[in-house]
């Protein structure tokens, strides 16, 4: 018989900086498909026009920067303490 597993453990911190990179990925794709959406809008003909499709598209982009600087904080700051701290390792 081989001894029982021990569980995987990810340190909080850890988990919780890679949960926000994945996110930070993410964000280029969800741009993307949110700026397609006055495209697909105004093929539709229900009387979408150009003034409101420039004006969100000008939300979503500063909707984009807002997120992007929110993510960037957390990872910044983590990476800083990682150097700080030997013991820790990076993969």
């Amino acid at each position: 018989m081989t001894p029982p597993r021990e569980p995987l453990f990810l340190a909080r911190q850890t988990y919780r900086r890679r949960r926000v990179a994945d996110a930070a990925r993410l964000l280029p794709v969800i741009g993307a498909m949110l700026f397609l959406i006055p495209i697909l809008a105004a093929g539709s003909g229900d009387g979408a026009t150009t003034a409101r499709g420039g004006i969100y598209v000008f939300v979503v982009w500063a909707g984009l920067i807002v997120v992007t600087a929110t993510l960037s904080r957390p990872l910044s700051r983590r990476e800083s303490e990682a150097d700080a701290d030997p013991k820790e390792t990076r993969p």
